[in-house]
């Protein structure tokens, strides 16, 4: 892509300045998700690794065999933490799902490439441990929001057999990206991230899906707010147009939202982002009750 003056990637990336009510949309993620976790001590901060930062929530399913969602959370993988957006977890296992939420540290305490490391190590721990909470280790589906989504499309791209000789090569069947950054290149150049990520041209590229071939099994869905900025809307296709139709058989813009309030359409019941998870996750159809005006839409603003 043609190199922009620095103040256009801040623009095109900054979200948080583009998005005025940011503060109540991240209030209402963490009232949300506080009350997602109650109830559930035992299931919190469970262990994936030695490093403090290596935890996660596990969501039991209802029955056992249910297909497993792995969220990671976003953040420029540098903000944020799996206490925050845990929110997206209720409506899934109502479904038939097991959800787990992993965490994982940020910059510029560690490198992009140290956090893949962990989530890898997430994942592997998932597939050998879904059963206890009654997950389905064989149909293991990896979504995340922005850095989140990222995180989410390494996995499909990972070659679990070089990670463990007990782990498939299809250990992820499918990923779904919402808002996902694909290309760190512009994200290197971004002066406000710059400083905290420390990405160099060759590991912007090392780290970058588009820049990867497109992975030999699973699907991707890629989903960005048809309001976010020309650069979001580009990183969406083009993990499409260097992958293909056949891995991301999914490419949609979703009309009326922005970086931050796309995801809140995850907890909707009667979302098509939602029905796009459900789907992969090989759940039946949400019934929709017709209840989100007053649930999110009047927290939200939208």
């Amino acid at each position: 892509m043609q190199r922009r003056p620095p103040a256009w990637y801040d623009e095109q990336y900054n979200n948080r300045a583009r998005i005025p009510d940011h503060p109540a949309i991240l209030k209402y993620w963490a009232d949300a998700s506080a009350a997602a976790r109650a109830g559930l001590p035992d299931l919190l901060d469970v262990s994936y690794g030695d490093a403090p930062s290596e935890r996660l929530d596990i969501f039991p399913a209802a029955h056992a065999h249910a297909p497993v969602f792995v969220y990671l959370h976003g953040g420029y993988w540098r903000a944020l933490d799996k206490r925050d957006q845990s929110f997206i977890a209720p409506p899934l296992v109502e479904g038939g799902a097991m959800v787990v939420v992993p965490n994982y540290a940020l910059c510029p305490a560690v490198t992009i490439e140290h956090i893949v490391l962990q989530i890898v190590r997430a994942l592997a721990w998932v597939y050998r441990h879904a059963r206890e909470y009654g997950g389905n280790e064989r149909h293991i589906v990896v979504g995340g929001h922005s850095a989140g989504g990222h995180l989410a499309a390494m996995m499909l791209a990972c070659r679990w057999t070089d990670v463990g000789t007990d782990l498939p090569a299809d250990l992820v069947k499918a990923a779904l990206a919402i808002s996902g950054i694909y290309d760190l290149e512009p994200i290197r150049l971004t002066p406000f991230l710059a400083p905290d990520l420390k990405l160099t041209q060759a590991s912007a590229r090392q780290l970058s899906p588009a820049r990867m071939p497109a992975p030999a099994r699973g699907r991707l869905a890629a989903v960005v707010g048809g309001g976010e900025s020309e650069e979001f809307l580009r990183q969406n296709e083009l993990i499409r147009t260097a992958w293909g139709r056949d891995v991301v058989d999914v490419c949609e813009r979703v009309p009326d939202r922005h970086h931050m309030n796309v995801l809140n359409d995850l907890a909707y019941s009667g979302s098509r982002l939602h029905a796009h998870a459900r789907t992969l996750l090989g759940l039946a159809p949400a019934h929709t009750g017709g209840d989100r005006v007053g649930a999110v839409r009047a927290l939200m603003r939208e």
